[in-house]
């Protein structure tokens, strides 16, 4: 029977989990996947996603899922849990991933939170409120004034009502530009005051790694070569594919994530010859706004560019589980 890692740490809040954050492209499923290879003899590792695009069923390509021998070596959850025509919060990640991570130590096995989605991170390791629910006619009103206005203009009007919201998000991310709206007209609170009004969890409990670029350019590289990898494994195909359902529109959340966003315009205009810059230029605003998220968080950082980045990640992460 293996040891599930808690009573090693010494004194200070039982270790929960193990948290890896990063960019997209930095790194993160080969960090995890080394770190269970390492750890097999000595505590076995399962990993739970942190990401809000793979929970949906049929987008694969476009969020770089891990595949199915990656799955057989090592338990994923978290992955292909819905159809793209429902909605996922932070609020249920943490519910998922609390009761997950206890399922994991139960087996006496290590759980590893592997992802890029920095508010569910952040939800989990400092607490979340039971935010208002999703409000069909209130989003129609919110659209229909985008519509008119543009989402900037929206933009403009939530960084009156929440800057704090406002400054974490680009004038075009209509999506969570929107959810903000939605949550201050409904309750008369911002939503950043709801992200931070409940400390229930303790982050030390839910130590965080994140892989983070020395320098730019390297990331950089790094996006434009894999959504080029992306559209030769066939992205335009697997769109295609969704909108074939017939049940997706463009402003569901799963439609909303990079890459399928630029690939659902492109085929609805026809215009596809410059997809792959705008899938570039789409990709590095959201590593931008990923890095954002992790300057305000508690961390180690891994500096994903370097020559040893696997294997300094991997005893880093070792050392935090005091293995």
């Amino acid at each position: 029977m293996h040891d599930c890692g808690v009573t090693r740490r010494g004194p200070g809040p039982a270790l929960q989990g193990l948290c890896l954050a990063g960019p997209t492209a930095t790194g993160k499923t080969a960090l995890a996947l080394a770190l269970a290879r390492r750890l097999a003899t000595l505590q076995p590792v399962e990993i739970i996603s942190v990401d809000s695009a793979l929970v949906y069923r049929g987008l694969d390509i476009g969020t770089a899922k891990p595949g199915m021998a990656e799955r057989a070596e090592v338990p994923h959850h978290l992955i292909d849990i819905l159809e793209p025509t429902a909605a996922y919060s932070a609020a249920r990640f943490v519910a998922d991933a609390t009761r997950l991570a206890a399922e994991i130590r139960a087996r006496g096995n290590l759980p590893l939170l592997v992802g890029g989605t920095m508010l569910y991170f952040k939800a989990l390791r400092e607490g979340i409120d039971a935010m208002p629910a999703a409000d069909p006619a209130l989003r129609r009103t919110l659209e229909e004034r985008a519509a008119a206005l543009g989402w900037p203009a929206l933009h403009a009007e939530l960084a009156r009502l929440d800057p704090v919201s406002a400054a974490r998000l680009a004038p075009h991310d209509a999506q969570r530009i929107q959810r903000a709206l939605e949550v201050h007209m409904q309750s008369g609170r911002p939503l950043s005051a709801w992200q931070h009004g409940q400390r229930a969890a303790d982050g030390q409990a839910w130590p965080l790694v994140a892989l983070e670029p020395t320098a730019r350019a390297w990331l950089h590289a790094r996006i434009a070569a894999r959504f080029a990898a992306m559209l030769d494994a066939g992205l335009l195909d697997e769109v295609r594919r969704l909108r074939a359902h017939g049940d997706l529109h463009a402003e569901l959340p799963a439609m909303r994530c990079v890459g399928y966003r630029q690939a659902w315009a492109a085929l609805e205009t026809g215009q596809t010859g410059d997809l792959l810059e705008r899938g570039i230029a789409a990709t590095r605003q959201l590593a931008k706004r990923q890095l954002t998220w992790l300057r305000g968080m508690p961390r180690t950082i891994i500096a994903c560019d370097a020559p040893d980045a696997l294997a300094t990640g991997c005893a880093t992460l070792q050392r935090l589980a005091a293995l």
